[in-house]
């Protein structure tokens, strides 16, 4: 078994090495849905600018990425299809003047968005999107006045309340939404024919889903009143507020955020306010989006952002793991492009932790002002053993360290974004999404995989105080079944692999009750053939469900935490072994099976570099542990 193991590791590192840029980083695509690819389009043709060769790709993408149904899914075993993907996807179709309604497919189309409920049934975000483009009418009120982002700090719920990633969301859908703001219409399609006349035309973005929603929202204006000034000054200021929070947060290449959701909104804000189409932020917006573009083998694809940071530090780390020298240039390289990519400015998570100096890292190239736990965590891994090396990276190590440290929760547990994000009373805001995006509160992989780099990379245990608040909050965070679950990936696997790996890591003893009962959850949902694996639906439903096939990524977690817990390799791991082999030389649907999160029912990715990354992880750990250090 060593033997075939040490093959396919030699196999990863020479595939890894030749797909390395001239920078030293890897560029992999962070593949989600056609939802990007569509918006693409649609605001490519709402602001005038022709690009005819790029907009061809993209209707060839979303064509490739249609259903035998007519849907369009965010993943494979998608029941039936999504309906607001498929509306997004239709409309993009329509607008590009490549397809017309009378295409057997666009027909396909239409009634399966018939069929689940027009136009007034999609989400939040696509409603807007519809909106702006003349597509529905605004509805008299929305849910959520401006006036929030002028509440103060001090106030029980104010917009600094909401997680970053929220917060640049909803600035520029709240400015659209106040101004009721529709775009010149006159080459777009009609799509009225998708309205089902049951449905009121004043409809609502979101119904208020409980008397908590309502008791929340109440709040709010009943705050917002108390502010002083006159009524229509404080709509103004909001206005004014609300374009400078949005101006302030613009990334070198022109995007907000790095999102390109947030870019997206942001211009048609700015439109709003009353900047014109070829304003230089606005044309600096859609250039900086059109660098988010990557090839896939349906074509080009917009991502959501670009995850190079997160790829070059995983990958930098895998490689060390498996015994590259930190001498060889494709770790030197990689690791110079890591270190010029940490942050020395301060973001929005300094508001909520205010004592200590910028020194983390973000998800994308391009990202100045908002690092995250996971990605520096995952830079530091790959920096360790150069910085104790070499003087010039030590204090850039030791900076980044201090920074994730200080990100601890007061619950003990560690966010993704900013600490503290965690005010309940913002899940029962009425805008979709809210339950997961609008707060960034301790996660089981955050605070797994966090602990895992203090264990393996800093040498703390459980009785460092940090440490054991980390491994108390897994402990009284761990579901009845023995799992634990992973916001930002796939999803119980994904949050048990990380906490497994994490008190692992820190001493927390094999025979402890926690361990045993994840192990026995692991062992519970192996699959028949050796491997693992659990469907996109899970994070739905917010409940294991099993995908009914192997995949590579999830079939290393799981191996990964369960050769944490053993000192021989069981028979389970062996057949897992066997079958994490065989599915990365196999390309069926599950080799590219989203095992990314983003937002539930939404938002699922398949990062290209996860294929490589963990499954060359649990190769060299398994190798090291079972074979060599048993022969040392």
């Amino acid at each position: 078994m060593n033997k075939v193991v040490e093959s396919e590791i030699s196999r990863l590192i020479v595939s890894l090495k030749e797909q390395q840029s001239m920078d030293g980083s890897w560029r992999f695509c962070f593949e989600g849905g056609p939802s990007t690819d569509a918006y693409m389009m649609i605001l490519l043709r709402s602001v005038g600018m022709k690009d005819e060769v790029f907009i061809r790709k993209l209707v060839h993408r979303i064509e490739e990425k249609q259903s035998e149904n007519g849907a369009w899914k965010f993943y494979h075993d998608e029941q039936g299809g999504n309906l607001s993907l498929t509306i997004e996807a239709y409309y993009a179709l329509l607008y590009s003047g490549y397809k017309k309604r009378n295409d057997p497919a666009m027909k396909k189309a239409e009634q399966f968005i018939m069929a689940n409920g027009g136009l007034h049934k999609a989400t939040t975000l696509t409603k807007l999107m519809l909106a702006v483009t003349g597509q529905l009418p605004w509805p008299k009120y929305f849910p959520i006045p401006i006036e929030l982002i002028l509440l103060p700090p001090a106030c029980p719920i104010n917009f600094f309340d909401f997680a970053g990633y929220a917060r640049v969301h909803m600035a520029p859908m709240l400015v659209i939404a106040d101004r009721k703001f529709v775009i010149n219409k006159q080459n777009s399609p009609d799509l009225s024919h998708l309205n089902c006349k049951r449905q009121s035309e004043n409809h609502r973005f979101e119904e208020f889903r409980s008397l908590e929603a309502k008791s929340c929202i109440s709040f709010i204006k009943q705050s917002i009143k108390r502010l002083i000034g006159l009524p229509e000054e404080l709509h103004q200021m909001a206005l004014e507020r609300s374009k400078r929070f949005m101006l302030e947060r613009i990334e070198p290449d022109g995007t907000l955020y790095s999102y390109f959701t947030s870019t997206f909104l942001m211009i048609f804000a700015l439109l709003a306010l009353g900047y014109a189409k070829h304003a230089p932020v606005i044309q600096s917006a859609v250039r900086g989006l059109k660098t988010f573009v990557s090839h896939t083998d349906d074509g080009y694809h917009m991502q959501l952002t670009t995850s190079t940071v997160w790829n070059t530090a995983l990958i930098s780390h895998a490689l060390q793991s498996s015994e590259v020298s930190i001498s060889a240039s494709v770790i030197q390289t990689a690791n110079d492009y890591i270190l010029q990519r940490q942050h020395y400015r301060n973001g929005d998570w300094v508001i909520h932790n205010p004592q200590v100096f910028p020194g983390g890292w973000g998800f994308s190239d391009i990202n100045t002002i908002h690092p995250d736990v996971d990605d520096t965590t995952a830079a530091l891994r790959a920096l360790r053993k150069t910085a104790q090396r070499f003087p010039s990276y030590r204090e850039s190590w030791h900076r980044g360290l201090r920074w994730v440290l200080s990100m601890q929760n007061d619950d003990g547990g560690w966010p993704a974004f900013e600490k503290n994000t965690d005010n309940r009373l913002l899940t029962f805001v009425p805008i979709e999404g809210s339950e997961d995006a609008g707060i960034d509160p301790s996660s089981a992989d955050l605070t797994g995989r966090t602990l895992e780099f203090l264990g393996r990379d800093v040498r703390l245990t459980f009785d460092h105080h940090q440490v054991k608040r980390g491994v108390k909050w897994l402990i009284k965070n761990q579901e009845l079944d023995g799992s634990w679950f992973g916001r930002w990936g796939i999803c119980y696997i994904y949050g048990t692999w990380a906490a497994l790996t994490g008190m692992r890591a820190v001493g927390v003893k094999r025979n402890d009750s926690a361990i045993q009962k994840g192990v026995s959850w692991l062992l519970n949902i192996q699959n028949d053939d050796g491997g693992w694996g659990e469907s996109c639906d899970s994070d739905r439903e917010k409940t294991y469900i099993p995908l009914g096939k192997s995949t590579p990524s999830q079939t290393a977690w799981a191996l990964d935490a369960l050769i944490s817990v053993y000192d021989k390799p069981a028979d389970e791991i062996n057949r897992g072994m066997k079958c994490l082999i065989r599915k990365l030389n196999e390309r069926d649907w599950t080799y590219t099976y989203p095992t990314g999160a983003g937002l539930r029912g939404s938002f699922y990715f398949y990062y290209h570099s996860y294929n490589y990354i963990w499954p060359l992880l649990t190769l060299s750990r398994y190798l090291k542990k079972y074979y060599r250090e048993s022969s040392l």
